[in-house]
Parts: structure tokens; sequence; C-alpha cells
């Protein structure tokens, strides 16, 4: 048996939002069909997982048990970038000071990495 990783699910809580982030922050697009509160957006060149966002009430917990690594060869201007999109820095005392990677929150605060492949 072989498995591989079709989708990674973000608790949210206002959906439209939250799919406008991601689209764009990862160039996606949203599957037609999907209801009012779950929403399965897929790469629009077919590589890679899906990102499902479902509209569940959730506590964030802070460190998160799981985050997303986003691996790019830019990291400043996606990091920009994805500031303008509606993403925050999160500083964090015990980071490296050589870290190739920093940390965002989406706009409803969960974390994922920007990670710098170049180096």
């Amino acid at each position: 048996m072989v498995l591989t990783v079709g989708s990674i699910v973000i608790r949210v809580d206002d959906l439209e939002r939250q799919i406008a982030f991601w689209t764009t922050a990862l160039d996606y697009e949203p599957r037609r069909g999907d209801a009012g509160d779950f929403a399965l957006l897929r790469p629009r060149d077919g590589a890679g997982p899906n990102v499902s966002l479902d509209r569940v009430r959730s506590g964030l917990q802070i460190p998160p048990r799981i985050h997303l690594d986003l691996y790019t060869e830019d990291q400043a201007g996606e990091v920009r970038r994805l500031i303008g999109l509606g993403a925050t820095e999160v500083h964090w005392d015990k980071k490296p000071p050589d870290a190739d990677y920093v940390i965002l929150a989406d706009p409803e605060g969960n974390r994922f990495c920007v990670v710098d492949v170049a180096r």
C-alpha cells in the first residue's frame, strides 16, 4: 500500500477571507461546488497537495501542533508579498540566528514558515 498526502486541512473562522488569502498566497484555485463550510483549494498546475479550509470553531494553539513549511528561493520577496496579503510575522525567542525560515501567521493566526531553499 502506498499513501500520499492529498490535502492539508486548516480550521478557519472566516472561510471567504481565508480562501482569498490562501488561493493568492499559493496560487491555488478553489474546487467548484464546495458548500459554505468547506473549501478545497488545488494547485493550478496540479503539482503538490491540496489545502482544505474547514469552517469549524476551534481554539488557536500556540505553538501549533502542525504547520506548513513553504519553500522558496526568494524568501525576502515572498515574506513581503505574504505580509501584503494579510500575514503577520511571528517573532520566536528560540529561533536560531542562522535560521533558514521566517515564521508568519495567516489572517486568523495559523502559523506557517517561509523557508529559504536558496541557501
